[in-house]
């Protein structure tokens, strides 16, 4: 990497995930309009990546390709100057079948697609089912497709399975990372489980990049351990409807707000989208 970079570090905005509602805070943005403009307006304030979920009419988790292309092509035709980098979800929910959820990233072609690194309990809920075959499978695919996967690691034993698929093809170098962090099923939010995760891609993985969220009451210490050790950030709705203890989060570009502020008084930079395709690999 550049050393100019070094000091760069990329905020990644998930505007919506597949779970908050609007009963759980009335600002989470849910159909089309509002998340390819929150998409701009976090874009605008320091956000380099958006992570992109959509919902069904009723507000359910959905993975229907012409949803994911509305919010695109919205984005696109009203604000032309938009160059943020998307990262669409390869998830959506729990109980999305395989092709499905592989489908928006296939016809889409974003730059990143998310690649979640294993089989887990989710949030005392269900399975979430990311077997061998399908990973061999949608590694393959994003290759064929053109899409860099951001791997979503929720404990460090996916980590060592990243290793392995690199090894075996599945995936390719440079990896990225995505520390998924208090999701009941998966590593707590906490700076020691953090470092461990750091020490951890450091052994088994070198050379990759990383960043790290906090789900609900982690947010805020995966944030600051997560710029003080190196890595990238990614705050949103998805990941907390809060902005602190009793007070719901405004929208999410209150979030981003917060966290350009952190970056900068910590000494670091915020990375445009330009940086950030480079300091990730992208072409």
């Amino acid at each position: 990497m550049d050393k100019s970079l070094k000091n760069k570090r990329i905020i990644t905005v998930a505007t919506t995930g597949a779970w908050p509602k609007k009963e759980n805070n009335p600002n989470v943005p849910l159909q089309p309009e509002e998340i390819s403009e929150e998409i701009y307006q976090c874009w605008k304030i320091g956000a380099a990546v958006a992570h992109v979920h959509v919902r069904d009419e009723e507000g359910n988790d959905s993975m229907k390709v012409e949803t994911f292309k509305k919010v695109i092509d919205l984005l696109h035709t009203n604000h032309p100057d938009c160059d943020i980098v998307l990262n669409l979800t390869a998830a959506g929910g729990i109980a999305n079948s395989e092709e499905d959820r592989m489908a928006p990233f296939k016809t889409l072609k974003p730059e990143m697609a998310s690649f979640d690194c294993g089989t887990m309990n989710w949030m005392h809920m269900g399975i979430f089912n990311n077997n061998p075959d399908f990973l061999r499978t949608m590694g393959k695919a994003m290759q064929e497709a053109g899409v860099k996967p951001e791997i979503e690691v929720f404990d460090p034993g996916m980590i060592h399975d990243a290793a392995y698929y690199l090894k075996t093809g599945v995936l390719t170098a440079p990896m990225h990372f995505q520390f998924c962090m208090g999701c009941a099923g998966g590593i707590t939010a906490t700076m020691e489980d953090l470092v461990f995760m750091k020490q951890t891609l450091e052994k088994v993985a070198p050379g990759s990049t990383w960043s790290a969220f906090g789900v609900g009451k982690g947010a805020m210490e995966i944030m600051y351990a997560a710029i003080a050790a190196g890595g990238h950030i990614r705050v949103g709705m998805e990941d907390n409807v809060m902005y602190r203890k009793g007070e719901l989060a405004e929208s999410n570009m209150q979030l981003i707000a917060r966290a350009r502020r952190v970056i900068e008084e910590f000494g670091c930079e915020v990375a445009t989208p330009d940086e950030a395709r480079q300091i990730l690999g992208l072409k």
